[in-house]
């Protein structure tokens, strides 16, 4: 399954981070973040629950990035 989040983030190095971040985390197959678009775009393994994979995923791009915000 895929989705498309809108995130807030200060510059291009950071949304780098946070793809890293995302693609870190358990249950998350994918992850592009477009930082010209303001956009996550995840692609979730099969049998992951989006919903909890997004907190895991929120929580990891906060310890990289701080100030940054993924809209859920």
């Amino acid at each position: 399954m895929k989705k498309s989040y809108r995130i807030d983030v200060d510059c291009a190095n950071c949304a780098n981070k946070m793809e890293l971040a995302a693609k870190k985390t358990p249950g998350v197959k994918d992850a592009v973040v477009n930082f010209m678009a303001l956009k996550m775009n995840v692609e979730f393994e099969d049998g992951a629950e989006p919903k909890a994979v997004m907190q895991d995923v929120l929580k990891a791009c906060k310890k990289v990035e701080d100030d940054c915000e993924i809209f859920l």
